[in-house]
């Protein structure tokens, strides 16, 4: 059910209809992600429709992948925008848990429910607008969330480390790549929930091993 990855961007409500674009992958989901030859260069593309994000750098693409976008009545918003603060290990200040002598419950931070608050984890934060941003997440084939782009654990490392403060970010409905990119879609949404004992853990936030990004060919 994903409670709290549904609860704090996410969406209650299964909306099917035109939202799978792309083939599934079964098995492990990855992407290649592509080291810019400039990194000032770099901007990011957002396809509503097709739930869809692309990293370029001129007509370059260095890194396709795709997201969950926002639910009807918290769509996630359009227009033009700068990455503004990044931060790997992001909690949520509204949903997560409260850590009690007996056990963890999830909980918005203003329930009143006794215990340690503990935001629900919100990996590889890079924010293009106040309460928006790409993080990771759970990857479903609708728009789910409150509005953020969620993206999945293999993917947000790379796309973390390609954008900078100050990477500007197009988001619109369509997009001109489209029609070019074939991008596969992962089927993580259909795993079991992590334990809340692991989700309120600083295990949850262990970085990546291994090459994030490769040089360009």
């Amino acid at each position: 059910m994903k409670p709290f990855i549904i609860a704090f961007c996410a969406a209650g409500v299964a909306l099917l209809s035109g939202c799978v674009n792309g083939p599934t992958s079964s098995g492990p989901y990855s992407v290649t992600a592509y080291k810019p030859k400039n990194p000032e260069n770099v901007r990011v593309k957002v396809s509503l429709s097709k739930q869809n994000v692309y990293v370029m750098e001129g007509d370059k693409m260095l890194m396709s992948a795709a997201i969950c976008v926002g639910q009807p009545g918290h769509g996630t918003p359009t227009g033009n925008f700068l990455i503004s603060s990044k931060i790997p290990d992001k909690r949520s200040g509204e949903y997560g848990f409260r850590v009690q002598s007996s056990g963890i419950v999830p909980a918005q931070v203003s329930a009143p429910i006794s215990g340690n608050y503990v935001g629900y984890p919100m990996a590889w934060w890079c924010e293009f607008a106040p309460g928006y941003g790409f993080h990771q997440g759970f990857v479903w084939p609708m728009p789910r969330t409150h509005g953020c782009l969620r993206m999945h654990k293999s993917v947000a490392p790379k796309f973390y480390a390609l954008v900078r403060s100050g990477t500007p970010v197009n988001i619109a409905q369509s997009q001109p790549e489209d029609a070019t990119t074939n991008v596969p879609r992962p089927q993580d949404y259909r795993d079991p929930d992590p334990p809340a004992s692991f989700l309120t853990s600083s295990a949850v936030f262990e970085k990546p091993s291994g090459q994030l990004l490769v040089e360009q060919p």
